[in-house]
């Protein structure tokens, strides 16, 4: 066979000349602005040529902060286009876990939404390796900046040649992309992704058993294009020659049901929380989603009821799947095979509100106490995972050594296999909280508060919450001297410096002793029960 590299390129060059009047429909701060393919690959290939002249070269990183739109989509493939890495930068974590993330990539160049200039300005001058910033805007002049040198990414385009040719002399396994991870400790942590394992990725995204994403549809990826590269959507749906629709900046579940009934939308994509609020619009509202043939949910586990609003009440087949940053990220779907249809319907539900099957091309194993667990849905052990759009390792941090062994990611969810080869999340080897489908460290808040000169003992844990699905409650013993003296909002206070505001506990409960284990560690087991009944009892 000829030995030809799977390149990212190619995705758009595809577009290009088949699809060249499919649309890119792109919501931003000013209105609806809308691309043929034939001119997002004019407009892509004048960002990479730009790209090119300010001196970008291959492997290195260039950073972005952007909403789900036209320019951020454009940048997915003219990066790559040049040899360069896309970096996308997760805008809800906090100041200093961006600075820490810009550093440790080394980002070259910064392409950022207006909206996130003051943000940058604050910390440019901890910005270590950035040499120049692209501002994505609407607006014909920059709005006034310390940021130095800027450039207007209109105007920098207008120079840009649309006839560019890509790099095509790459190795398919040199970087592409890449996405930082929360970390359970300390700061987050770096995966490349490489030509051949987006590629690859994407063609697992057209299979019938999982997106089934052609180019008869019209996609509208929620998920932001900062998490896990909007889960390989942007990739497929162009390389596939699917319209596709991004939803921009700041949307309600209004402006998102009404982009999904205007653009006549057939499948979408994002967390829990998304579809709960779509749901509420839909109950409220009149509108017409009969065009909808599938919504994908992922990023921590959609309540069985919700599955069955959308597919009874408002006849929309919902799609449960599984990914991490780590594994580029669809590994499970919750497909049902056809050996299930005559199962009775709550069955049914149950199996669709797992994570779902393996999909093709992915090896699994379950490690429970004594090797391998069995397939009885009772079982539970921690998930490992390999395959081609599996990372190796983590990116210049020493925490690779403790996630990847012997060929496997070890991913830290503990679960169970049924009879059907359905895996369910049951619990997590470390006590992260999951968050509308981020994750949050409850060590990390722990050791912020126990950091206050007040706390004598801090402990922090996850509680379901009806929107979020999880939220951190602090449980925090104070010192004898300060009792009666530190309220809730002192700590609060204390800890909103440090987190984004998302991470702020939505409880701070005080108490006079902490349950422990016979070694000293906190029974987070018994301190849930305890807590689930303290705020019961509100």
């Amino acid at each position: 066979m000829l030995d030809t590299p799977l390149l990212v390129t190619q995705m758009v060059e595809r577009a290009e000349t088949l699809f060249p009047k499919k649309m890119v429909v792109s919501r931003t701060s000013t209105g609806i602005q809308r691309f043929t393919y034939r001119q997002f690959g004019e407009r892509t290939r004048k960002l990479a040529s730009v790209l090119n002249k300010l001196g970008v070269n291959k492997g290195e990183r260039i950073g972005t902060l952007g909403w789900n739109h036209h320019r951020h989509l454009e940048a997915y493939f003219a990066i790559p286009g040049i040899g360069a890495v896309l970096h996308t930068i997760n805008i809800r974590l906090s100041p200093e876990q961006i600075v820490y993330i810009i550093n440790h990539a080394e980002d070259k160049i910064l392409m950022i939404d207006d909206d996130f200039v003051p943000l940058i300005e604050k910390v440019k001058d901890k910005l270590t390796s950035v040499k120049a910033f692209i501002v994505m805007t609407d607006q014909k002049e920059l709005p006034e900046t310390s940021l130095s040198p800027v450039y207007s990414y209109e105007e920098l385009i207008k120079d840009g040649d649309g006839n560019f040719t890509f790099v095509t002399d790459l190795d398919e396994n040199a970087p592409a992309g890449m996405c930082y991870t929360s970390a359970t400790t300390g700061n987050p942590k770096g995966v490349l992704y490489s030509h051949r394992a987006i590629v690859l990725h994407s063609l697992i995204l057209g299979l019938a058993d999982t997106g089934a994403i052609s180019e008869q549809d019209t996609v509208m990826p929620i998920v932001p294009m900062f998490h896990v590269n909007a889960w390989g959507l942007p990739f497929a749906s162009v390389w596939f020659g699917s319209n596709i629709v991004l939803p921009g900046p700041f949307f309600t579940p209004k402006i998102l049901v009404e982009l999904l009934e205007s653009e006549k939308v057939t499948i979408s994509a994002g967390v829990p929380t998304i579809w709960l609020g779509v749901a509420k619009e839909l109950e409220e509202g009149n509108y017409d989603l009969s065009h909808v043939r599938a919504v994908l949910c992922g990023g921590s586990a959609a309540p069985k009821g919700l599955i069955k609003t959308f597919e009874k009440k408002f006849n929309i087949p919902f799609m449960h799947a599984y990914g991490m940053t780590e594994t580029t990220p669809l590994v499970l779907a919750a497909k049902l095979k056809s050996e299930h249809e005559d199962l009775p319907e709550e069955e049914r539900y149950d199996l669709k509100a797992k994570q779902g099957i393996l999909v093709p091309g992915i090896q699994m194993k379950v490690i429970g106490q004594n090797g391998e667990v069995v397939r009885d849905g009772r079982e539970i052990g921690e998930l490992c995972l390999r395959g081609p759009w599996i990372a190796s390792e983590y990116y210049k941090d020493e925490r690779t050594k403790e996630a990847f062994k012997d060929g496997w990611l070890h991913t830290g969810d503990v679960v169970t296999v049924d009879e059907h080869g359905f895996v369910k999340i049951v619990d997590r080897t470390k006590d992260l909280i999951k968050s509308g489908g981020e994750w949050i460290s409850s060590v990390d808040i722990e050791n912020a508060l126990m950091a206050h000169e007040a706390v004598f003992e801090a402990a922090v844990i996850a509680v379901p919450h009806e929107k979020w699905q999880e939220r951190p409650v602090a449980c925090v013993v104070l010192k004898d001297a300060y009792k009666d003296k530190v309220t809730k909002e002192d700590l609060l206070e204390f800890l909103r410096p440090q987190f984004a505001k998302w991470w702020l506990p939505d409880e701070i409960i005080f108490m006079d002793e902490i349950p422990k284990t016979s070694v000293g560690k906190f029974l987070k087991r018994a301190l849930r029960d305890q807590v689930k009944g303290m705020l019961s009892g509100k």
